[in-house]
């Protein structure tokens, strides 16, 4: 008998369960408010992330974390989320930093009853589930905040109910993905990387200590955890070569494409 009671089709039909993506606090930098280099690095990391598990079926765990706060975690979890929907997967982004949420903060989606309330049995599956739903491009996903703050946190990840909550909602979804806290603060990233399937690390310009990385990766390996890959976060036109090409490229097609839909257009409106 399933511990979790899960009714997706009627939650979707309740208005309140939607957040806009236009009135987040970093819409600049979520989904379809991105430039058009980081659009192309999100499907590169995509790309990326669906050949990581060529000989596996069913739905794939991600952990994306960092070595130290302030990384981007949160915001490549979103946008890892919403480019893996916008392929026309069923993703479910969690929120499983319990101690500093920013998940909630910066999509404008509530807060609480979350994670934390499913796993201490206060609330049930259809008060927790929100969909997250962009206007201009139609890209929707479901997401569970953080929910209240509790005293345990580490305790609640590495419960029994964490591992069977994830197992019964891999039955629903072909992505889920968990946004977890910085390993060197805290130890709750290690304890949930046994249910994952795989560990995204953020590594930001300009910001990440080089020591503090590296004790982040022992840290993971120790606990046999599959580091699937690193994001470079933070990387501007101007300091990448990646970021000049494709900043120029971004231009071009731009240029190009709205010039070539702009004459259909008035071909259309001609006829």
């Amino acid at each position: 008998m399933a511990l979790f009671k899960f009714n997706f089709k009627s939650k979707k039909n309740n208005n309140e369960t939607y957040a806009l993506a236009d009135s987040a606090t970093d819409e600049s930098m979520i989904g379809d408010k991105l430039n058009f280099a980081s659009t192309e690095a999100y499907k590169l990391l995509r790309t990326n992330l669906m050949f990581s598990f060529p000989d596996e079926h069913g739905c794939k765990v991600i952990g994306v974390t960092s070595a130290m706060r302030g990384e981007g975690k949160s915001l490549t979890a979103i946008n890892t989320a919403y480019s893996l929907a916008a392929a026309n997967k069923k993703v479910l982004l969690i929120d499983a930093d319990l101690r500093l949420p920013s998940v909630s903060k910066k999509s404008g989606l509530r807060m609480s009853p979350g994670l934390s309330n499913l796993l201490v049995s206060t609330n049930k599956m259809a008060d927790t589930l929100q969909h997250y739903a962009f206007k201009s491009t139609s890209v929707s996903f479901d997401v569970i905040a953080s929910g209240d703050i509790p005293p345990n946190p580490s305790e609640l990840l590495g419960s029994e109910r964490m591992s069977i909550l994830i197992r019964e909602l891999t039955q629903y979804f072909e992505y889920i993905i968990l946004d977890l806290p910085p390993i060197i603060d805290v130890s709750d990233a290690l304890v949930v990387s046994r249910i994952v399937s795989g560990i995204i690390i953020v590594v930001r310009q300009n910001y990440t200590q080089r020591h503090l990385l590296s004790e982040a990766i022992k840290q993971l390996e120790f606990v046999n955890a599959k580091i699937l890959g690193f994001v470079f976060n933070g990387a501007t036109e101007t300091t990448t070569a990646y970021g000049k090409t494709y900043g120029k490229y971004g231009r071009y097609y731009k240029k190009k494409y709205s010039s070539y839909y702009a004459k259909g257009e008035a071909e259309e409106g001609g006829e």
